[in-house]
């Protein structure tokens, strides 16, 4: 992670900044860091049994830039491993999809790697109709 770099990931001042991060490139009016669009950024969780987990994460990228265009898109999203299977990464997905219509974008580009074949279901079951492959990334549009 490019935040206070030698800095132990848990720590609660590691935390804040990057969740202060998050919120700065959340805000569209901000400018960026260079290579960066503003993008919303969620923690999927798993409400199962007592507690509320946070089983991987969300970005929805309000704009694209060439790279995110070649081989990132709108949304990416990562589910931990021990947590797969379970429908978090669809849930997710279908959730972003509505977010991006509200924000304005009316054809979303999502992509995965190319020997994930469980993203491309998950992109597929969405809606997500392949383009094409490039650099080893499959590359989606849905309609919104």
């Amino acid at each position: 992670m490019w935040l206070l770099a030698g800095e132990p990931k848990t720590t609660r001042a590691y935390c804040a900044a990057l969740v202060a991060a998050i919120e700065a490139n959340a805000d569209a009016s901000r400018p960026q860091p260079s290579g960066l669009v503003p993008a919303d950024t969620y923690w999927v969780t798993d409400h199962a049994g007592d507690g509320c987990v946070v089983v991987g994460f969300l970005q929805l990228r309000h704009t694209l830039n060439a790279r995110l265009r070649e081989i990132g898109g709108h949304i990416g999203y990562s589910i931990a491993p021990s947590h797969r299977r379970r429908g978090h990464a669809t849930r997710a997905l279908v959730l972003a999809l509505g977010r991006a219509r509200e924000i304005g974008i009316d054809r979303a580009l999502v992509t995965c790697h190319d020997d994930n074949p469980a993203s491309a279901r998950t992109i597929e079951a969405a809606g997500g109709v392949l383009e094409d492959t490039r650099a080893g990334v499959r590359r989606y549009w849905i309609e919104l």
